[in-house]
């Protein structure tokens, strides 16, 4: 694989840039992923998010740190893993930001060359998935969101991706974070682009799909902050 490649079950994500030395899988408490899923996809270093103890404490995965207030873990989950020598740091229930910030912000310290596989953000609370999909997008670090469902990955200016599929995507849609979207073109889909603009207020670009006997997509943006977002059934 190459060193701008990130492979998931589902396919994989070339980018226009090498990726990070050191990489991160973060679990946290929403949907939790298929065991194989997460068998297959997990690179480098297990961190817990909270809620996302219970997924690894499930599939018998000890992480290698554990962060959160400790309010939606079950109430014997963070006894486990201290008893298994898990590095933990807990914070107070009445905080700011949420675990998911905390934890951005605990990588975005430790090392500046970091590469993020988030797991558990899709299928939960509304709230908290939009407040997970914009701190992931802003955060400064690159990653992916995923589980063997869905799938979201963010463009910044001036960037492009490639995703060849092994699973074909039942739906590929386009959202423009926080402001206009400029000279934006996505290629190997039934309905193409070409430096086109995009606008949080009018996302006209979902539920898009591979061109027929096409097995990948390429997306370019100019100018602006994008994601793009994979469904299987």
């Amino acid at each position: 694989m190459r060193d701008n490649e990130f492979s998931l079950p589902q396919g994989t994500i070339a980018f226009s840039h090498a990726l990070p030395a050191h990489i991160y899988t973060l679990v946290t408490g929403g949907r939790p992923p298929a065991a194989d899923w997460l068998q297959k996809a997990s690179r480098g270093k297990i961190l817990a998010i909270d809620h996302g103890l219970d997924l690894c404490r499930a599939m018998n995965r000890t992480p290698d740190f554990l962060l959160g207030d400790g309010d939606s873990a079950a109430p014997d989950a963070w006894a486990w893993a201290l008893a298994q020598g898990v590095p933990c740091e807990r914070f107070n229930v009445k905080k700011d930001l949420t675990d998911t910030q905390l934890a951005l912000a605990k990588i975005k310290e430790a090392s500046a060359d970091a590469f993020l596989l988030l797991t558990g953000a899709f299928g939960g609370r509304f709230d908290h998935a939009m407040s997970t999909l914009f701190s992931c997008a802003f955060s400064g670090l690159p990653m992916i969101l995923a589980d063997d469902k869905e799938a979201c990955f963010f463009l910044h200016d001036g960037e492009s991706l490639s995703f060849r599929a092994k699973q074909k995507p039942q739906a590929i849609s386009l959202f423009a974070l926080g402001s206009e979207c400029r000279g934006l073109s996505i290629e190997g889909v039934e309905w193409p682009l070409e430096n086109a603009s995009l606008c949080p207020e009018e996302p006209y670009a979902v539920s898009n799909e591979l061109a027929e006997g096409s097995s990948a997509f390429h997306v370019r943006l100019q100018a602006g902050t994008l994601a793009v977002y994979l469904y299987w059934q």
